[in-house]
């Protein structure tokens, strides 16, 4: 069977050199390889999310020349495919809800950091602090009833004594040159959030399901997600889904060093061909080569 990889993108903002750099790379593993390139469009922020958004994507990925096969998946068409999955892990007893805010929880983390340093995830955000874990059922139900915004937060001790150990196979590198097969580490990520109570997904949830339903074999994406990968190990194993292989990438970077980011205002791919700079531009200026 050939290979089959994907472009997945947020429709949260314009595309960006970081975001060409990856499609690009995809497209041309895909066509070197006798593969097939999918497109994802990842809209589960129904907040930040917007068609104007979404339909940029599609002209900028025309522009730079780039086609996909087959129809497009949109992950807010399949939200009770996540519900299913959601169910499963609670069947197993595998995720709770944890009631405490954003704002509560840095005040948890702030108290304990007065005595001693707290754990964080490798994208330096605090492990869970709060108490969802140890409220009885009937408690938890109160809180549901009474309409309090929860999130469901995989119990990760418990996942990881039934998973085991787990790895992955990396064809590119992490960020300290890691390649070959990579031991997975979820427990680096602590209780993490699994759905809200708003959302019946989350980030980590949905791109495992859906990389399984798409087939997707080779998942080509930038190094600041390869530590995710051991969250969603954790979770393909959980729910019997097949594990592509991984090839994360080097990220492109402004003149300060920083990861480009919609958030920062980083350029749009949008703006620079209303500049003139031309998809071949864009190649060199990702350091890619001109395609075949």
């Amino acid at each position: 069977m050939p290979p089959v990889f994907r472009f997945a993108p947020s429709p949260n903002g314009y595309l960006h050199l970081g975001h060409a750099f990856s499609a690009l790379l995809n497209a041309d593993l895909a066509l070197a390889s006798g593969g097939r390139l999918l497109l994802r469009i990842e809209d589960i922020d129904r907040t930040r999310c917007r068609p104007e958004f979404e339909q940029a994507i599609y002209e900028d990925l025309a522009w730079l020349g780039i086609a996909w096969d087959g129809e497009v998946r949109r992950q807010s068409d399949h939200l009770e495919v996540y519900r299913e999955a959601v169910a499963r892990l609670s069947a197993k007893g595998l995720i709770y809800p944890a009631f405490e805010s954003r704002a509560e929880i840095a005040r948890l983390v702030a108290d304990k950091e007065t005595v001693a340093p707290w754990p964080r995830d490798p994208d330096g955000a605090p492990h869970y602090p709060g108490i969802g874990k140890q409220l009885s059922a009937e408690k938890r139900a109160e809180l549901i009833a009474a309409g309090v915004p929860y999130a469901l937060r995989l119990d990760m001790a418990a996942a990881l004594a039934l998973a085991g150990e787990l790895s992955w196979q990396e064809f590119g590198c992490g960020p300290e040159g890691e390649t070959g097969s990579i031991a997975a580490r979820p427990e680096a990520w602590g209780d993490v959030i699994i759905a809200r109570k708003e959302t019946p997904t989350s980030y980590h949830l949905s791109v495992v399901i859906d990389d399984a339903l798409q087939g997707v074999t080779e998942v080509v994406r930038g190094a600041d997600l390869f530590w995710s990968t051991s969250v969603h190990r954790l979770l393909q194993h959980l729910l019997g889904l097949p594990a592509p292989v991984y090839r994360h990438h080097d990220l492109v970077r402004d003149a300060e060093g920083r990861k480009l980011s919609k958030s920062t205002g980083a350029t749009g791919l949008r703006e620079l061909r209303a500049a003139g700079v031309s998809p071949l531009d864009i190649r060199t200026m990702v350091g890619l080569a001109a395609a075949v």
